[in-house]
């Protein structure tokens, strides 16, 4: 993912959940994926999917028992 991708998934993301404080952020030796934070807390990866030319970007957020409680 380039820079202008991150920076436009990272304004979509700030809109959405009305916070402005979502950081997209590109992954050592990888181009297909990106970090998402909240602040300084790790959220979850972004990952680019480009199959069969339809553009779209997918969230995964794994969630710990541990930050139930």
């Amino acid at each position: 993912m380039d820079k202008r991708e991150l920076e436009r998934v990272q304004t979509y993301l700030r809109k959405q959940f009305q916070n402005p404080s979502f950081r997209v952020v590109a992954r050592p030796r990888k181009d297909d994926s990106a970090e998402v934070y909240l602040g300084d807390e790790f959220m979850g990866v972004l990952f680019r999917d480009d199959e069969d030319g339809d553009l779209s970007y997918n969230f995964s957020m794994a969630i710990l028992e541990t930050d139930l409680e």
